[in-house]
Protein backbone atom coordinates (compact mmCIF):
# COMPACT_ATOMS: atom_id res chain seq x y z
CA UNK A 1 0.00 0.00 0.00
CA UNK A 2 1.47 3.36 -1.07
CA UNK A 3 1.17 6.12 1.49
CA UNK A 4 -0.52 9.40 0.41
CA UNK A 5 2.72 11.36 0.91
CA UNK A 6 4.56 8.89 -1.32
CA UNK A 7 1.87 9.29 -4.02
CA UNK A 8 2.25 13.08 -3.82
CA UNK A 9 6.02 12.78 -4.06
CA UNK A 10 5.75 10.51 -7.11
CA UNK A 11 3.32 12.91 -8.82
CA UNK A 12 5.56 15.93 -8.25
CA UNK A 13 8.64 14.01 -9.34
CA UNK A 14 6.88 12.96 -12.54
CA UNK A 15 5.97 16.59 -13.29
CA UNK A 16 9.50 17.74 -12.51
CA UNK A 17 11.00 15.16 -14.84
CA UNK A 18 9.48 17.00 -17.81
CA UNK A 19 9.63 20.60 -16.65
CA UNK A 20 9.15 22.31 -20.02
CA UNK A 21 6.22 20.11 -21.03
CA UNK A 22 4.57 20.53 -17.63
CA UNK A 23 5.13 24.31 -17.71
CA UNK A 24 3.59 24.71 -21.16
CA UNK A 25 0.58 22.66 -20.07
CA UNK A 26 -0.07 24.64 -16.91
CA UNK A 27 0.54 27.84 -18.91
CA UNK A 28 -2.49 26.93 -21.04
CA UNK A 29 -4.63 26.76 -17.90
CA UNK A 30 -3.03 29.96 -16.56
CA UNK A 31 -3.89 31.94 -19.71
CA UNK A 32 -7.49 30.74 -19.54
CA UNK A 33 -7.87 31.63 -15.85
CA UNK A 34 -6.19 35.01 -16.40
CA UNK A 35 -8.58 35.79 -19.27
CA UNK A 36 -11.61 34.88 -17.15
CA UNK A 37 -10.40 36.91 -14.16
CA UNK A 38 -9.51 39.95 -16.29
CA UNK A 39 -12.76 40.05 -18.26
CA UNK A 40 -15.01 39.39 -15.26
CA UNK A 41 -13.12 41.99 -13.21
CA UNK A 42 -13.76 44.62 -15.86
CA UNK A 43 -17.38 43.50 -16.19
CA UNK A 44 -17.97 43.57 -12.42
CA UNK A 45 -16.28 46.96 -12.17
CA UNK A 46 -18.58 48.42 -14.81
CA UNK A 47 -21.54 46.74 -13.06
CA UNK A 48 -20.73 48.45 -9.76
CA UNK A 49 -19.96 51.78 -11.45
CA UNK A 50 -23.31 51.95 -13.27
CA UNK A 51 -25.29 50.97 -10.16
CA UNK A 52 -23.41 53.56 -8.10
CA UNK A 53 -24.26 56.21 -10.70
CA UNK A 54 -27.95 55.43 -10.26
CA UNK A 55 -27.99 55.06 -6.49
CA UNK A 56 -26.25 58.39 -5.90
CA UNK A 57 -29.69 59.93 -6.41
CA UNK A 58 -31.33 57.69 -3.83
CA UNK A 59 -33.12 54.37 -4.15
CA UNK A 60 -36.50 55.17 -2.55
CA UNK A 61 -37.93 56.92 -5.60
CA UNK A 62 -41.11 56.34 -7.61
CA UNK A 63 -41.58 58.06 -10.98
CA UNK A 64 -44.98 58.70 -12.53
CA UNK A 65 -45.18 59.51 -16.26
CA UNK A 66 -48.27 60.29 -18.36
CA UNK A 67 -49.37 57.54 -20.71
CA UNK A 68 -49.78 53.84 -20.07
CA UNK A 69 -46.98 51.52 -21.16
CA UNK A 70 -48.65 48.51 -22.78
CA UNK A 71 -47.11 45.06 -23.02
CA UNK A 72 -49.22 43.95 -25.99
CA UNK A 73 -50.92 45.53 -28.95
CA UNK A 74 -50.21 48.85 -30.60
CA UNK A 75 -51.94 52.00 -31.75
CA UNK A 76 -52.79 52.35 -35.45
CA UNK A 77 -49.99 54.04 -37.38
CA UNK A 78 -50.27 57.81 -37.47
CA UNK A 79 -53.05 57.99 -34.85
CA UNK A 80 -51.76 59.31 -31.50
CA UNK A 81 -53.37 58.03 -28.32
CA UNK A 82 -55.21 60.54 -26.16
CA UNK A 83 -53.39 60.80 -22.84
CA UNK A 84 -54.59 62.99 -20.02
CA UNK A 85 -51.63 65.09 -18.86
CA UNK A 86 -50.23 64.98 -15.34
CA UNK A 87 -50.94 68.34 -13.76
CA UNK A 88 -49.49 70.23 -10.83
CA UNK A 89 -52.72 69.47 -8.97
CA UNK A 90 -52.06 65.73 -9.50
CA UNK A 91 -48.54 66.20 -8.17
CA UNK A 92 -49.74 68.04 -5.06
CA UNK A 93 -52.34 65.31 -4.42
CA UNK A 94 -49.63 62.63 -4.54
CA UNK A 95 -47.43 64.67 -2.22
CA UNK A 96 -50.12 64.44 0.49
CA UNK A 97 -50.22 60.62 0.43
CA UNK A 98 -48.96 58.69 3.51
CA UNK A 99 -45.23 57.82 3.64
CA UNK A 100 -44.32 60.32 0.87
CA UNK A 101 -41.32 62.40 1.99
CA UNK A 102 -40.71 64.52 -1.10
CA UNK A 103 -42.17 65.40 -4.49
CA UNK A 104 -40.91 67.18 -7.59
CA UNK A 105 -42.86 67.64 -10.81
CA UNK A 106 -40.54 68.01 -13.79
CA UNK A 107 -40.67 69.70 -17.19
CA UNK A 108 -37.58 69.97 -19.34
CA UNK A 109 -36.56 71.53 -22.62
CA UNK A 110 -33.69 73.19 -24.44
CA UNK A 111 -33.32 76.97 -24.56
CA UNK A 112 -30.82 79.75 -24.99
CA UNK A 113 -29.46 81.17 -21.73
CA UNK A 114 -27.78 84.57 -21.70
CA UNK A 115 -26.06 86.42 -18.86
CA UNK A 116 -22.94 88.46 -18.20
CA UNK A 117 -22.60 89.14 -21.93
CA UNK A 118 -22.44 85.41 -22.74
CA UNK A 119 -24.91 83.18 -24.57
CA UNK A 120 -25.35 79.41 -24.33
CA UNK A 121 -27.94 76.83 -25.34
CA UNK A 122 -28.51 74.26 -22.61
CA UNK A 123 -31.04 72.07 -20.83
CA UNK A 124 -33.68 73.82 -18.73
CA UNK A 125 -35.31 71.76 -15.98
CA UNK A 126 -38.55 72.92 -14.40
CA UNK A 127 -38.55 71.30 -10.95
CA UNK A 128 -40.15 71.55 -7.54
CA UNK A 129 -38.66 72.94 -4.34
CA UNK A 130 -38.14 69.41 -2.96
CA UNK A 131 -35.94 68.16 -5.79
CA UNK A 132 -32.91 68.21 -3.49
CA UNK A 133 -34.66 65.91 -1.02
CA UNK A 134 -35.90 63.51 -3.70
CA UNK A 135 -32.59 63.14 -5.58
CA UNK A 136 -30.00 63.79 -2.84
CA UNK A 137 -28.49 66.83 -4.59
CA UNK A 138 -26.73 69.62 -2.68
CA UNK A 139 -26.41 73.36 -3.15
CA UNK A 140 -22.85 74.70 -3.33
CA UNK A 141 -23.73 78.36 -2.81
CA UNK A 142 -26.91 80.33 -2.24
CA UNK A 143 -30.14 78.38 -1.90
CA UNK A 144 -32.49 76.20 -3.93
CA UNK A 145 -35.87 77.17 -5.32
CA UNK A 146 -38.35 78.25 -2.60
CA UNK A 147 -41.64 76.43 -2.02
CA UNK A 148 -43.84 79.00 -3.78
CA UNK A 149 -47.41 78.33 -4.85
CA UNK A 150 -47.56 77.46 -8.55
CA UNK A 151 -49.68 80.51 -9.32
CA UNK A 152 -47.13 82.81 -7.66
CA UNK A 153 -43.85 81.06 -8.50
CA UNK A 154 -41.12 83.67 -8.52
CA UNK A 155 -38.71 83.96 -11.45
CA UNK A 156 -35.72 82.35 -9.72
CA UNK A 157 -33.09 80.12 -11.32
CA UNK A 158 -30.47 77.76 -9.87
CA UNK A 159 -27.46 77.02 -12.06
CA UNK A 160 -25.60 73.77 -12.52
CA UNK A 161 -21.88 73.92 -11.68
CA UNK A 162 -20.71 73.76 -15.32
CA UNK A 163 -23.27 76.28 -16.57
CA UNK A 164 -22.23 78.72 -13.83
CA UNK A 165 -18.59 78.48 -14.96
CA UNK A 166 -19.56 78.98 -18.60
CA UNK A 167 -21.65 82.09 -17.89
CA UNK A 168 -19.88 83.73 -14.95
CA UNK A 169 -16.44 82.14 -14.68
CA UNK A 170 -15.05 82.69 -11.17
CA UNK A 171 -17.42 85.60 -10.44
CA UNK A 172 -20.24 85.27 -7.92
CA UNK A 173 -23.50 84.84 -9.89
CA UNK A 174 -25.91 85.21 -6.94
CA UNK A 175 -28.39 87.99 -7.60
CA UNK A 176 -27.46 88.30 -11.29
CA UNK A 177 -30.11 88.46 -13.99
CA UNK A 178 -30.30 85.61 -16.50
CA UNK A 179 -32.47 85.41 -19.59
CA UNK A 180 -33.85 81.95 -20.31
CA UNK A 181 -35.63 81.89 -23.65
CA UNK A 182 -38.05 84.82 -23.51
CA UNK A 183 -38.19 85.04 -19.69
CA UNK A 184 -35.99 86.84 -17.15
CA UNK A 185 -34.79 85.08 -13.97
CA UNK A 186 -32.65 85.97 -10.98
CA UNK A 187 -29.89 83.56 -9.85
CA UNK A 188 -30.35 82.42 -6.24
CA UNK A 189 -28.10 79.37 -6.10
CA UNK A 190 -25.47 77.10 -7.66
CA UNK A 191 -25.56 73.31 -7.32
CA UNK A 192 -22.63 71.07 -6.42
CA UNK A 193 -21.10 69.21 -9.36
CA UNK A 194 -22.69 65.80 -9.99
CA UNK A 195 -21.09 64.84 -13.30
CA UNK A 196 -22.72 62.82 -16.06
CA UNK A 197 -25.06 59.87 -15.90
CA UNK A 198 -25.73 57.81 -19.05
CA UNK A 199 -24.62 60.70 -21.25
CA UNK A 200 -26.67 63.43 -19.51
CA UNK A 201 -24.59 66.26 -18.04
CA UNK A 202 -26.43 67.26 -14.88
CA UNK A 203 -24.09 70.20 -14.29
CA UNK A 204 -24.70 71.83 -17.68
CA UNK A 205 -28.32 72.75 -16.87
CA UNK A 206 -30.48 75.45 -15.28
CA UNK A 207 -33.27 74.75 -12.77
CA UNK A 208 -36.40 76.94 -12.64
CA UNK A 209 -39.83 76.48 -10.96
CA UNK A 210 -42.08 73.96 -12.70
CA UNK A 211 -44.85 76.52 -13.27
CA UNK A 212 -42.41 78.84 -15.02
CA UNK A 213 -41.19 75.97 -17.24
CA UNK A 214 -44.80 75.20 -18.21
CA UNK A 215 -45.14 78.83 -19.26
CA UNK A 216 -41.78 78.85 -21.07
CA UNK A 217 -42.57 75.75 -23.14
CA UNK A 218 -46.33 76.35 -23.41
CA UNK A 219 -47.27 72.99 -21.91
CA UNK A 220 -50.47 71.87 -20.16
CA UNK A 221 -48.90 69.18 -18.01
CA UNK A 222 -45.65 67.99 -16.52
CA UNK A 223 -43.46 65.30 -18.07
CA UNK A 224 -43.09 63.28 -14.88
CA UNK A 225 -43.60 63.37 -11.13
CA UNK A 226 -40.89 61.92 -8.88
CA UNK A 227 -41.77 60.88 -5.33
CA UNK A 228 -39.47 59.84 -2.50
CA UNK A 229 -40.85 57.68 0.30
CA UNK A 230 -39.84 56.43 3.74
CA UNK A 231 -37.04 53.86 3.59
CA UNK A 232 -38.73 51.32 5.90
CA UNK A 233 -41.98 51.18 3.88
CA UNK A 234 -42.35 48.50 1.15
CA UNK A 235 -42.30 50.03 -2.31
CA UNK A 236 -45.31 47.91 -3.34
CA UNK A 237 -47.49 49.51 -0.67
CA UNK A 238 -46.50 53.05 -1.70
CA UNK A 239 -46.96 52.26 -5.41
CA UNK A 240 -50.45 50.88 -4.71
CA UNK A 241 -51.47 54.11 -2.95
CA UNK A 242 -50.06 56.26 -5.76
CA UNK A 243 -51.87 54.20 -8.39
CA UNK A 244 -55.14 54.28 -6.44
CA UNK A 245 -54.98 58.06 -5.98
CA UNK A 246 -54.31 58.78 -9.67
CA UNK A 247 -56.97 56.36 -10.91
CA UNK A 248 -59.46 58.12 -8.64
CA UNK A 249 -58.49 61.48 -10.15
CA UNK A 250 -58.24 60.40 -13.81
CA UNK A 251 -60.95 57.74 -13.88
CA UNK A 252 -58.59 55.22 -15.46
CA UNK A 253 -54.96 54.11 -15.38
CA UNK A 254 -53.52 56.37 -18.07
CA UNK A 255 -50.08 56.68 -16.48
CA UNK A 256 -46.99 54.57 -15.86
CA UNK A 257 -45.30 53.94 -12.51
CA UNK A 258 -41.58 53.14 -12.43
CA UNK A 259 -39.83 52.40 -9.15
CA UNK A 260 -36.12 52.93 -8.65
CA UNK A 261 -35.95 49.51 -6.99
CA UNK A 262 -37.37 47.73 -10.05
CA UNK A 263 -35.12 49.68 -12.39
CA UNK A 264 -32.01 48.86 -10.37
CA UNK A 265 -32.99 45.19 -10.15
CA UNK A 266 -33.49 44.97 -13.91
CA UNK A 267 -30.28 46.86 -14.59
CA UNK A 268 -28.33 44.67 -12.18
CA UNK A 269 -29.69 41.53 -13.84
CA UNK A 270 -28.68 42.75 -17.31
CA UNK A 271 -25.18 43.74 -16.16
CA UNK A 272 -24.72 40.42 -14.35
CA UNK A 273 -25.59 38.54 -17.56
CA UNK A 274 -23.09 40.66 -19.51
CA UNK A 275 -20.41 39.94 -16.88
CA UNK A 276 -21.04 36.21 -17.14
CA UNK A 277 -21.03 36.43 -20.95
CA UNK A 278 -17.58 38.03 -21.12
CA UNK A 279 -16.36 35.52 -18.54
CA UNK A 280 -17.67 32.69 -20.73
CA UNK A 281 -15.71 34.09 -23.67
CA UNK A 282 -12.55 33.99 -21.60
CA UNK A 283 -13.27 30.42 -20.52
CA UNK A 284 -12.77 29.21 -24.10
CA UNK A 285 -9.06 29.38 -23.31
CA UNK A 286 -9.68 26.97 -20.42
CA UNK A 287 -10.99 24.41 -22.87
CA UNK A 288 -7.70 24.61 -24.73
CA UNK A 289 -5.85 24.13 -21.44
CA UNK A 290 -7.97 21.07 -20.65
CA UNK A 291 -7.09 19.51 -24.00
CA UNK A 292 -3.42 20.13 -23.16
CA UNK A 293 -3.74 18.22 -19.88
CA UNK A 294 -5.44 15.27 -21.62
CA UNK A 295 -2.61 15.19 -24.14
CA UNK A 296 0.26 15.30 -21.63
CA UNK A 297 -1.36 12.72 -19.32
CA UNK A 298 -1.97 10.35 -22.23
CA UNK A 299 1.69 10.68 -23.24
CA UNK A 300 2.72 10.15 -19.61
CA UNK A 301 0.79 6.87 -19.42
CA UNK A 302 2.44 5.64 -22.59
CA UNK A 303 5.92 6.61 -21.38
CA UNK A 304 5.49 5.10 -17.91
CA UNK A 305 3.84 1.79 -18.80
CA UNK A 306 6.63 -0.28 -17.24
CA UNK A 307 6.52 1.86 -14.07
CA UNK A 308 2.79 1.20 -13.80
CA UNK A 309 3.37 -2.54 -14.25
CA UNK A 310 5.96 -2.52 -11.47
CA UNK A 311 3.59 -0.72 -9.09
CA UNK A 312 0.84 -3.25 -9.82
CA UNK A 313 3.28 -6.17 -9.39
CA UNK A 314 4.34 -4.75 -6.01
CA UNK A 315 0.70 -4.82 -4.88
CA UNK A 316 -0.44 -1.27 -5.53
CA UNK A 317 -4.26 -1.24 -5.82
CA UNK A 318 -5.86 -0.03 -9.03
CA UNK A 319 -7.36 2.96 -7.18
CA UNK A 320 -3.83 4.00 -6.14
CA UNK A 321 -2.71 4.03 -9.79
CA UNK A 322 -5.86 5.97 -10.68
CA UNK A 323 -5.25 8.47 -7.87
CA UNK A 324 -1.60 8.89 -8.85
CA UNK A 325 -2.37 10.06 -12.39
CA UNK A 326 -5.41 12.06 -11.34
CA UNK A 327 -3.22 13.78 -8.77
CA UNK A 328 -0.73 14.78 -11.45
CA UNK A 329 -3.51 16.25 -13.61
CA UNK A 330 -5.05 18.16 -10.68
CA UNK A 331 -1.63 19.42 -9.58
CA UNK A 332 -0.97 20.76 -13.09
CA UNK A 333 -4.33 22.56 -13.22
CA UNK A 334 -4.02 23.88 -9.64
CA UNK A 335 -0.57 25.38 -10.32
CA UNK A 336 -1.85 26.78 -13.61
CA UNK A 337 -4.86 28.23 -11.80
CA UNK A 338 -2.69 29.98 -9.22
CA UNK A 339 -0.45 31.40 -11.93
CA UNK A 340 -3.54 32.52 -13.86
CA UNK A 341 -4.97 34.25 -10.78
CA UNK A 342 -1.76 36.19 -10.30
CA UNK A 343 -1.69 37.16 -13.98
CA UNK A 344 -5.37 38.09 -14.13
CA UNK A 345 -5.46 40.20 -10.95
CA UNK A 346 -2.12 41.81 -11.83
CA UNK A 347 -3.28 42.75 -15.34
CA UNK A 348 -6.60 44.06 -13.99
CA UNK A 349 -4.82 46.35 -11.53
CA UNK A 350 -2.33 47.44 -14.19
CA UNK A 351 -5.17 48.40 -16.53
CA UNK A 352 -6.81 50.36 -13.70
CA UNK A 353 -3.56 52.24 -13.06
CA UNK A 354 -3.09 53.06 -16.76
CA UNK A 355 -6.80 53.88 -17.29
CA UNK A 356 -8.18 55.15 -13.95
CA UNK A 357 -11.55 55.93 -15.58
CA UNK A 358 -12.07 52.23 -16.32
CA UNK A 359 -13.54 50.61 -13.18
CA UNK A 360 -12.03 47.23 -12.27
CA UNK A 361 -13.14 45.03 -9.38
CA UNK A 362 -12.20 41.42 -8.62
CA UNK A 363 -14.53 39.86 -6.01
CA UNK A 364 -13.18 37.01 -3.86
CA UNK A 365 -16.01 34.81 -5.17
CA UNK A 366 -14.61 35.11 -8.71
CA UNK A 367 -11.15 34.12 -7.49
CA UNK A 368 -12.44 31.03 -5.67
CA UNK A 369 -14.70 30.07 -8.60
CA UNK A 370 -11.84 30.38 -11.09
CA UNK A 371 -9.56 28.16 -9.00
CA UNK A 372 -12.38 25.62 -8.54
CA UNK A 373 -12.90 25.57 -12.31
CA UNK A 374 -9.17 24.97 -12.86
CA UNK A 375 -9.19 22.02 -10.43
CA UNK A 376 -12.32 20.60 -12.05
CA UNK A 377 -10.76 20.81 -15.51
CA UNK A 378 -7.68 18.98 -14.26
CA UNK A 379 -9.82 16.30 -12.65
CA UNK A 380 -11.99 15.77 -15.74
CA UNK A 381 -9.05 15.91 -18.16
CA UNK A 382 -7.11 13.34 -16.15
CA UNK A 383 -9.90 10.77 -15.78
CA UNK A 384 -9.47 8.94 -19.12
CA UNK A 385 -5.66 8.67 -19.02
CA UNK A 386 -5.77 7.66 -15.34
CA UNK A 387 -8.38 4.96 -15.96
CA UNK A 388 -6.29 3.64 -18.84
CA UNK A 389 -3.25 3.44 -16.55
CA UNK A 390 -5.22 1.69 -13.79
CA UNK A 391 -6.53 -0.96 -16.21
CA UNK A 392 -3.12 -1.99 -17.57
CA UNK A 393 -2.22 -5.64 -17.08
CA UNK A 394 0.87 -6.01 -14.87
CA UNK A 395 2.58 -8.63 -17.07
CA UNK A 396 1.96 -6.74 -20.33
CA UNK A 397 3.07 -3.49 -18.70
CA UNK A 398 6.34 -4.99 -17.40
CA UNK A 399 7.13 -6.32 -20.91
CA UNK A 400 6.79 -2.81 -22.42
CA UNK A 401 9.92 -0.92 -23.34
Amino acid sequence: MIRPQDSLQLALRALGAHRLRSFLTLLGIAVGIAAVILLTSIGEGIHRFVLAEFTQFGTNVISVAPGRTKTAGHSPAGIPTSVRPLTLDDARALERLPHITGMTATVWGNSEVSANGRLRRTTINGVGAQMLKVFAIRVRSGQFLPADEAENARAFVVLGAKLKEELFGSANPLGARVRVGSLQFRVIGVLEAKGQILGFDLDDAAYIPTARALELYNRDGVMKVDLSYEADVPVAAVSARVRQALVARHGREDFTLTTQEDMLRTLSRILAVLTMAVGALGSISLLVGGVGIVTIMTIAVSERTSEIGLLVALGAPRRTILGLFLGEAVALSALGGLLGLLLGVGLAQLIHLVLPALPVHTPLSFVLLAEAIALSIGLLAGVLPARRAARLNAVDALRAE
